[in-house]
């Protein structure tokens, strides 16, 4: 009776350090989705935003051409798009409702190229030197771009980033107070098990060496669980909004899941080592207390 209820008691305690680790684990890879989907994010409003160079009226078409080419292999340069005077006359007449032409007798629009940034340089002092560069041009009229609102974009990306990276650091320090505890408590029932060796002669590194083993099992068991959970939020937050799936990254997805992993046998290695090495340093008459 007393052999099943260690062992009763032995595998409680390993599941309970594993789903404790699962569900930290858990905890920390959805942050780790939820920042890198936050930057996903934040990297498509800045690539939405970008400038219009307004072209003279005497401009050629190969210069247009030439200047298109050499947008478009520009390193801050996501995507360009020509549009006529006629298509923006177009454009124009659907968002009013009425033929401006036939009333004003001309087009008094002019041809443009609109241009979508790299998210590196969607700031005001890229699209500063940018524009003084593009009106170098002598067919290049003028650059207009929105830049209060490129600057709020901006603050607004920064102030999210700097809660979130605040937000991340206590949960990681809760993280690790709580798995170190829970594997703190687990070696606690274990601890007249390692005085015992320790008093027969074995070596720290000979007792210290199955704890750990096992520790970094849980680990691993642990990381498997949350991973497993991840993907089933994941799947279900897709299946609610069909948008996200274009905002995942399977490349970093892969790497979260294998730092998950990571983490559940460094985290669980060093709080079991920890761990057992306090209570041999202890003194017998110490354990009971």
């Amino acid at each position: 009776m007393s052999d099943k209820y260690s062992k009763r008691r032995l595998a409680g305690s390993s599941i309970t350090t594993v789903v404790s680790l699962s569900l930290v684990l858990f905890m920390l890879g959805l942050l780790g989705i939820i920042i890198l989907n936050t930057n996903k994010l934040a990297d498509n409003v800045k690539e939405n935003i970008g400038f219009q160079i307004i072209l003279n009226d005497n401009a050629k078409e190969a210069d247009v051409q030439h200047l298109t080419k050499t947008l478009n292999s520009s390193a801050y340069v996501k995507s360009t798009e020509f549009i006529t005077k006629e298509e923006a006359a177009v454009r124009l007449q659907k968002d009013l409702g009425e033929d401006f032409i036939n009333f004003l007798g001309y087009n008094p629009l002019l041809s443009s190229i609109n241009v979508h940034l790299k998210a590196g340089y969607a700031n005001a002092d890229s699209l500063s030197w940018i524009e003084k560069d593009m009106l170098k041009s002598k067919f290049v009229k003028e650059v207009v771009y929105q830049k209060s609102l490129v600057t709020m974009i901006n603050e607004n990306v920064k102030k999210i980033s700097l809660v979130i990276l605040i937000f991340s650091g206590l949960l990681m320090i809760i993280a690790l107070a709580l798995i170190n505890n829970t594997i703190r408590l687990s070696i606690y029932s274990k601890r007249f098990i390692i005085k015992t060796m320790q008093l027969v002669g074995a070596t720290q590194k000979f007792i210290r060496r199955p704890f750990v083993i096992k520790g970094i099992k849980h680990g691993i068991y642990g990381a498997i669980i949350a991973i497993s959970m991840l993907i089933g939020v994941l799947f279900f937050a897709q299946k609610q909004l069909p948008e996200l799936a274009e905002l995942q990254d399977e490349k970093m997805l892969a790497s979260l899941f294998g730092l998950v992993i990571v983490l559940g046998i460094i985290i669980s290695w060093i709080s079991t080592s920890l761990a057992v090495r306090k209570y041999l340093r202890l003194k017998s008459d110490d354990l009971y207390y």
